[in-house]
């Protein structure tokens, strides 16, 4: 059912971009749909609604009596937002559970499991994996630094051979020209 079609049957519409029901694969692109209107007509089998605003009459089997929510929230904030918590407060305390009797008879407690719960082990966690960051950076500082010692050493031996290599040079040169001379 497409709003603003002021019919109960098909029509086929030219769609564009921006429009419901239709998404452009290229630029520009338009395309001729088959929408229904928005008519209530005697071939719609179900009908979705909601109740937007209460009247001044009461619906039989709809409005006259107040409906429990099934399930509580499930995040750790919604049920402090929900029970006016403070963050010191235990969430867990607060959670809504639910009883029923399983088929075998026994009565079960059933309630959900808390997400975004700060707890003791994910602090714990928290710590840990921080404190192994930590070691990770240090122990590549250290590794850096023994690499940088050894890479100067090894600079240093290469400068005192070609130094010891050139003074060799040097001196066959000289004893050459001497024993020339």
């Amino acid at each position: 059912m497409r709003q603003g079609i002021l019919t109960n049957t098909r029509v086929r519409i030219l769609c564009a971009k921006g429009q419901k029901t239709y998404r452009p694969r290229r630029a520009g692109e338009r395309k001729r749909k088959s929408v229904r209107g928005a008519i209530v007509g005697h071939d719609i089998a179900v009908l979705n609604l909601v109740v937007v605003r209460r009247g001044e009459g009461e619906v039989p089997g709809l409005t006259d009596e107040p409906v429990p929510r099934r399930l509580g929230p499930k995040r750790a904030n919604k049920i402090r937002a929900l029970f006016n918590l403070s963050r010191s407060d235990d969430v867990r305390k607060y959670v809504i559970t639910r009883t029923f009797t399983n088929k075998k008879g026994r009565e079960i407690k059933k309630s959900p499991k808390i997400q975004r719960l700060v707890s003791p082990l994910t602090l714990q966690r928290k710590r840990a994996h921080r404190a192994a960051k930590l070691r990770s950076v240090l122990k590549n500082q250290q590794e850096a630094l023994e690499y940088k010692k050894i890479l100067a050493q090894r600079l240093a031996e290469k400068r005192e051979v070609r130094r010891s290599m050139i003074s060799k040079r040097r001196s066959t040169r000289k004893s050459a020209k001497e024993t020339a001379e």
